[in-house]
């Protein structure tokens, strides 16, 4: 509902957009403005009902800790980051499209398939808010060998990570916390270190927080995970507890490592702050308003809506579907599906600055001083590529691998999908080659970006893949 906003500047009293005379041109009755008064005050006293109830208790701040000043509208969403509906398809003034190298690209994508190294690849580039070119190749699934259908879903991976650190940097920019406050102050005791760990240290994976994925549980190529345990139901706060089975990496701040628990802390932190969960808050304020009709945030949902491609586990007796499993053991580290158009539209949103505000979006950008974190901001890497910097992320789940990639100003995008896998031959046991199935992505990804390139001239963008 909407509350009664007073101007005491001048002579004139708005109530609900609706102007009225100052008190002292009318006359009201005491006994009317008794009872207004009453009304009001008791109208007043349930719209401030939620407000006050999420309102910090009056005390002074803990060292590190953010103070937060809420207003009656304390928990709107800013409507600067919604978005102009249209804008996903550019105008007749646009700026021409840059030429994509199709037959290179293409030859590229082909490449995944046809050696090998992948049953279905997918990949899009957009450009100025157009798809300029799309297209799949392989089989969506091993057993009907129907064709990979470009417009097909998967599971994203990592890239999941940019999602969820939007929604974080959005609470930000509304004042709700800042990058410097202590996780203490937010998750008291909820792992070691955590008066010492900031926001920016989960953002940027330079917490030292031990990584709850490395626990044999999450083994993909045990026989007991693909049996049974890539059907396990997790919590946030299970995850946590696992990875707080394992001793801190390093200090805070003072070296970098990928960590699934730094997502899981920030999807904690999200669900506090908004009392909703991290599932709802992305798809509320990135799905919806940019129309990411082939993105979904599953949960606990085993299946992958819609039209896909399958993922598979390479075993010596040969492929085993790993397509149905539960993605809360990712959660916010990997959980996502989406497609490699909505992947392009998202990017073009986020780097042209329509989701954040630009404090929030230079601060995504600054990467730290660690080692491969070099290129690493807060849910987004940097990947330097023949024809300029991108700035973007990767990721890995069972069964798919994903990159998606813009230009700094928002201006093109590529994204691609495989589902990687050494498919058997007529050779005698034929051995995976994880990093020639990588190069071969990333060949992908940069003959859409760049052109045709020499094989000395594609960067590897999994260096710094969490």
């Amino acid at each position: 509902m909407e509350i009664a906003v007073v101007d005491t500047s001048g002579d004139r009293t708005r109530e609900n957009g609706m102007t009225v005379a100052d008190s002292t041109t009318r006359f009201h009755p005491p006994g009317l403005r008794a009872a207004v008064a009453a009304v009001l005050g008791a109208v007043l006293l349930v719209a401030l009902a939620p407000a006050a109830a999420a309102r910090p208790a009056e005390r002074p701040a803990a060292a590190g800790c953010h103070t937060v000043h809420y207003s009656l509208n304390g928990l709107h969403i800013d409507d600067s980051y919604e978005t102009d509906p249209d804008d996903d398809t550019a105008g007749d003034d646009a700026a021409p499209t840059h030429g994509v190298d199709r037959p290179a690209a293409d030859a590229a994508l082909a490449g995944m398939t046809d050696t090998g190294h992948a049953t279905s690849a997918l990949a899009a580039v957009r450009d100025n808010g157009r798809l300029v070119w799309r297209n799949a190749g392989g089989v969506a699934d091993l057993d009907t060998l129907a064709p990979a259908d470009p417009g097909g879903r998967f599971r994203i991976g990592g890239a999941t990570e940019t999602f969820v650190a939007t929604v974080l940097l959005q609470l930000v920019g509304e004042g709700r916390l800042g990058l410097d406050d202590r996780l203490e102050c937010l998750l008291p005791g909820v792992v070691p270190n955590s008066t010492l760990i900031t926001v920016r240290n989960l953002l940027d994976h330079t917490s030292g927080v031990a990584d709850y994925a490395k626990d044999p549980a999450f083994a993909f190529h045990e026989p007991d995970w693909l049996t049974t345990r890539r059907y396990t139901s997790y919590r946030l706060r299970d995850l946590v507890d696992i990875a707080n089975g394992y001793p801190p990496a390093f200090a805070p701040g003072q070296d970098w490592k990928p960590s699934g628990t730094d997502d899981v802390l920030v999807a904690m932190i999200i669900e506090k702050l908004t009392g909703h969960p991290w599932t709802d808050e992305v798809t509320r304020r990135i799905v919806r308003p940019l129309r990411l009709t082939g993105t979904s945030a599953p949960g606990d949902f085993p299946l992958v809506p819609g039209p896909h491609a399958h993922g598979y586990v390479e075993l010596a007796t040969g492929p085993v579907d790993v397509t149905v499993l539960n993605p809360s053991m990712a959660g916010p580290s990997g959980g996502l599906v989406s497609t490699t158009a909505d992947l392009t539209t998202f990017l073009r949103a986020l780097l042209g600055g329509r989701l954040l505000h630009p404090a929030e979006l230079a601060a995504m950008r600054q990467t730290t001083p660690h080692g491969e974190g070099r290129t690493y901001g807060l849910g987004l890497q940097r990947v330097d590529t023949p024809c300029g910097p991108f700035w973007g992320h990767t990721g890995d789940i069972p069964g798919y691998r994903t990159t998606m990639l813009s230009s700094p100003d928002g201006q093109r995008q590529v994204a691609a999908a495989t589902s990687p896998y050494d498919v058997p031959d007529a050779t005698p046991g034929p051995t995976p080659d994880a990093t020639a199935a990588r190069a071969a992505m990333d060949r992908v990804t940069v003959t859409a970006l760049c052109g045709a390139q020499p094989a000395a001239a594609v960067p590897d963008l999994g260096r710094t893949a969490p």
